[in-house]
């Protein structure tokens, strides 16, 4: 047995959930159940990011106290994860930046860094004046060649900013080589190997070191600087911390056991997740991540999801529509682990039908039917290991591959209906050829409660439903609903 510790990022609080922070929810929510029905001991982690600059504006905007505002919207984030919504574990921790112990570990973390010297005795993080630009949309310093005809590329309604005012400084140029070493030694450090090729690139262009203060005068909303009233951390340099206080850290300064850990990420936080952590956490003293996993973006008819376009497709609208289960399934088999994923509600409502209605829910109603109305007790099934090609696909974050396995199985126990008719045989009044039948029945069910079996991380309420339906031998209700 082991420990595994795995974590999304923290949804930005300013605004909605939406379908990119369920996907990651639900993705974390898998691996953590796959590796709990291995035996492992198992931590996962989210939560809300709640200072910053954009948290500050949209508050002030809606007329709220920041931190009214915050807790109500990590109310929201909590619904999400709820078992009639998205149906995380129940054993999950939700941190908030916000948390006074979180708070107490961005210090520490602060202090550590600072206190760590270089070969000429220069602090970590130091005060200096320098002139920055700056995308308010990634609360992030952007060099020339980040930016596109003078835009952020992820963020360009927002208008870049100059800003000279003095500050705290990160030693980001110190960490270069350390980090590429990193990358060259754990060739699956960062999933897919086109984002590990991508940010080995940006370091190995030049590393710059970044502001990691804000002066409290102009936006108070933050964490403050240990030992100076007038500055507050820079919302990543505290966010990220997140990683490991949510363990116990400093308090426990092996972390319980559970760091280093997975990291699931979208691709625009690539920089900020395999970068700038690293070296924190280099600089700290610690031992850098297990393995970072970056999703691509869900866009909409081409379109990125935008309010404006009206094109926004809201996690919740999907349950309501679809069911828990099944949006889990949509959203571990459709949406692509590591590119863009277009997604429209006629594709949703096509996958659906296709499915789990005529798919998966039709082949369980149709072997317990027969199970129910032919068999005279439960077919005797045991528990078995998972397919080493689910588990393979899942710990590479494949989640389609892995789901794409499952229902090459639900294909294949439609096509043996096809092909042995037991339906048939059973009226043939020829009790060895009724006694074939029932034996195929037999078949079909324990093929059924293997489908079931690895359908318990991806699908967990569907799999025990099954199971369920199985040693009872009993026909469940109906798995899926049609579509009005």
């Amino acid at each position: 047995m082991a420990k595994k510790y795995i974590t999304t990022t923290l949804p930005y609080v300013n605004a909605d959930p939406h379908l990119g922070h369920a996907t990651e929810f639900v993705r974390a929510d898998a691996l953590a159940r796959f590796y709990k029905s291995v035996g492992d001991e198992v931590f996962l982690n989210t939560g809300t990011d709640e200072h910053g600059q954009k948290i500050y504006d949209k508050a002030r905007e809606v007329g709220e106290d920041p931190q009214a505002y915050v807790d109500r919207y990590a109310e929201v984030f909590k619904r999400i994860l709820a078992p009639e919504a998205l149906n995380i574990m129940p054993e999950v921790h939700f941190i908030r930046t916000t948390d006074a112990h979180h708070k107490h570990a961005a210090q520490e973390m602060w202090r550590r860094c600072m206190a760590n010297v270089d070969e000429s005795g220069r602090p970590d993080i130091y005060k200096a004046v320098q002139s920055v630009k700056y995308c308010v949309g990634c609360e992030l310093e952007k060099t020339d060649s980040e930016l596109e005809q003078g835009k952020c590329p992820i963020h360009p309604r927002y208008d870049i900013e100059i800003r000279e005012e003095e500050n705290y400084f990160f030693r980001f140029s110190r960490y270069q080589a350390q980090l590429l070493t990193l990358y060259d030694t754990h060739p699956h450090f960062v999933v897919p190997d086109f984002r590990l090729a991508e940010i080995r690139a940006f370091v190995a262009g030049g590393l710059q070191d970044f502001s990691v203060s804000r002066l409290k005068s102009k936006m108070a909303w933050g964490v403050p600087v240990p030992d100076d009233e007038e500055h507050i951390m820079y919302v990543w340099f505290d966010a990220l911390t997140n990683y490991i206080s949510t363990t116990g850290w400093p308090e426990q300064e092996d972390c319980g056991g559970w760091w280093p850990g997975i990291q699931l990420a979208g691709k625009d936080n690539l920089r900020q997740q395999s970068a700038i952590w690293q070296a924190m956490l280099l600089s700290a003293g610690m031992q850098p991540s297990l393995q970072i996993f970056v999703g691509g973006f869900i866009i909409s008819d081409g379109q990125k999801m935008s309010k404006s376009l009206g094109n926004v497709i809201s996690p919740l609208e999907l349950v309501a529509r679809y069911g828990t289960d099944a949006t889990r399934y949509l959203l571990l088999r459709h949406v692509h682990p590591f590119d863009d994923t277009d997604i429209t509600w006629e594709r949703l409502d096509e996958w659906y039908t296709a499915h789990l209605v005529n798919g998966l829910g039709n082949l369980v109603a149709r072997v317990m039917k027969m199970a129910e109305d032919n068999l005279s007790a439960p077919v005797l099934v045991a528990s078995q290991p998972f397919e080493t090609a689910f588990s393979d696909a899942l710990t590479r974050f494949r989640f389609d591959e892995a789901m794409n396995m499952i229902f090459a199985h639900i294909g294949k126990g439609d096509e043996y209906i096809q092909e042995t008719q037991p339906f048939k045989m059973l009226k043939s009044g020829d009790v060895r050829v009724m006694a074939e039948g029932k034996e195929i029945i037999t078949r079909l069910v324990t093929h059924v409660y293997r489908i079931a079996e690895h359908l318990v991380p991806v699908m967990p309420d569907t799999a025990r439903i099954i199971q369920n339906a199985v040693r009872t031998n009993k026909k469940p209700d109906n798995l899926f609903a049609r579509l009005d």
